[in-house]
C-alpha cells in the first residue's frame, strides 16, 4: 500500500480515526508520519508500544481527569502498599509495579476495561462444542437476557416478545438436554 499523504512511498504506519461516527483511515511512510509527528505521536515517541497506547488511552478517559475541588485541601493519592505505585504513574508508564496494583486500582480501571472490551467487564471464555450443549444454551440465555432488558428499555415491546419466545424455547432445550442426560 502506497502512503496516502506524499503518494511515493510504501505505508507502514495504518491506522484509523473515528469522530461522531466517522472513520477515517490513514496509511503513511515513515517519513511523511514523522512530518507529521505531533498528529501521530504518542506521549512525544514516535514509536507505538502497548504502553504508550494504554497509557494515552487512559488520559483521553474523562473519568481519570482530576478536578480540585479546595485548592487548600491536599488530595489523598491512592498508592499500592507492595510497590508504592500511584494511579498517576501508571497512566505516564502505562503498566502495572505489581500483581497488587490491580486490587488497589480496580475502581479507576473499570471504565477502561469496560469500554475496551465493548461493555463486558468478565471473562466469558469459550466453551467446545461437543461437550458444552448445557454450557452454550446458558449462555445463550444468558445474551437474550440481557437483550430483552435492553429492549424493554428502549419500549421495543414486539421485538423483546420475540426474545421472550426465544429465551423459552431455549430454557426448553436446556430442561430436555438436562433429562436425556447428555
Amino acid at each position: 500500500m502506497i502512503c496516502s499523504e506524499c503518494n511515493q512511498r510504501p505505508a507502514t504506519l495504518h491506522f484509523s480515526k473515528s469522530i461522531n461516527g466517522t472513520k477515517t483511515e490513514f496509511h503513511l511512510c515513515e517519513q511523511c508520519a514523522a512530518e507529521n509527528g505531533e498528529l501521530f505521536m504518542i506521549n512525544g515517541s514516535s514509536g507505538l508500544s502497548i504502553n504508550s497506547l494504554l497509557a494515552n488511552l487512559l488520559n483521553i478517559e474523562p473519568s481519570f481527569q482530576q478536578i480540585k475541588q479546595n485548592p487548600y485541601k491536599k488530595e489523598e493519592v491512592l498508592q499500592c502498599s507492595e510497590c508504592s505505585m500511584t494511579f498517576p504513574q501508571f497512566i505516564k508508564i502505562g503498566r502495572f509495579g505489581c500483581p497488587n496494583c490491580y486490587e488497589i486500582f480496580k475502581e479507576q480501571l473499570r471504565p477502561v476495561l469496560k469500554r475496551l472490551h465493548g461493555g463486558n467487564m468478565e471473562h466469558k471464555g469459550k466453551v467446545p462444542e461437543r461437550i458444552g450443549g448445557h454450557i452454550l444454551i446458558k449462555k445463550d440465555i444468558e445474551k437474550l437476557k440481557e437483550e430483552l432488558k435492553d429492549l424493554i428499555n428502549q419500549e421495543e415491546f414486539e421485538k423483546a416478545a420475540e426474545i421472550r419466545d426465544q429465551i423459552r424455547h431455549k430454557e426448553k432445550q436446556l430442561s430436555t438436554l438436562s433429562q436425556g442426560g447428555e
